[in-house]
């Protein structure tokens, strides 16, 4: 505000920066050709969503915004660089996308592999501390699929583009398994108050209990359990 009241404040600079006004009539045009350009590469890019894309290619298409941003409002920057920019990053792209179809080993180092999250209707551990997933997440998500129990499922999988995908037991086969609903996830215990079954809070590990057994688990020696649910998954 004492900034505004000063003497050498200037609403032009405010408004339009250091640049003569006339350079509003060239940012339409760089904005324009910037524009035509980056439809130009996503559509190099091919046809897929967000979620499909795999590490290297949002990369590129970072690359492609940085690229295309400067150009449209700073003078100093000029388009033919840009679009030699844009030049390279499509080439390397091709280069890559070549070499992934070319070589597995490439393909596994720049966009990983799919992952085994749920096996049986148990957690894979080992696998599972390895990806940045949270469990309220990863719950989340099978939510999304009308799952409410980790026995509905036979095996989960993360895929390299992020997405879950699931695979279920036939409903004769749904077993008792891990609630995954927000208040079941509540109801931790550490005694078994009736014989039935219970499931590891943390790896999901199932199995009969009757009251005063041993409440360590066999596979992951957590110490928490709660009641398992054995309803079969509406669609």
């Amino acid at each position: 505000m004492l900034y505004i009241l000063t003497s050498d404040f200037s609403w032009q600079q405010f408004f339009f920066g250091s640049e003569d006004i006339s350079f509003l009539i060239e940012i339409v045009l760089r904005t324009l050709i910037m524009f035509v350009t980056i439809i130009f590469g996503l559509r190099v890019l091919g046809k897929r969503g967000v979620k499909q894309l795999s590490i290297f290619e949002l990369v590129v298409i970072v690359g492609l915004g940085s690229a295309a941003g400067d150009p449209m409002f700073y003078k100093e920057v000029g388009i033919v660089s840009s679009i030699m920019v844009f030049c390279v990053i499509i080439a390397s792209y091709s280069l890559l996308t070549f070499l992934l179809a070319k070589f597995k080993k490439f393909e596994i180092i720049l966009e990983g592999k799919p992952t085994c999250l749920i096996s049986n209707g148990e957690f894979a551990i080992t696998n599972f501390k390895k990806e940045n997933l949270g469990n309220d997440e990863f719950f989340s998500e099978l939510r999304l699929k009308g799952i409410s129990h980790l026995g509905q499922i036979e095996t989960a999988i993360e895929e390299t583009s992020g997405d879950i995908s699931v695979f279920y037991f036939k409903d004769e086969d749904v077993k008792f398994g891990l609630p995954i609903m927000i208040d079941s996830l509540k109801n931790h215990t550490r005694i078994f108050e009736k014989d039935t079954h219970y499931s590891c809070s943390f790896c999901g590990f199932t199995e009969k209990k009757d009251h005063g057994d041993n409440f360590i688990c066999n596979k992951c020696s957590n110490s928490s359990w709660i009641l398992s649910k054995n309803n079969l998954r509406v669609t």
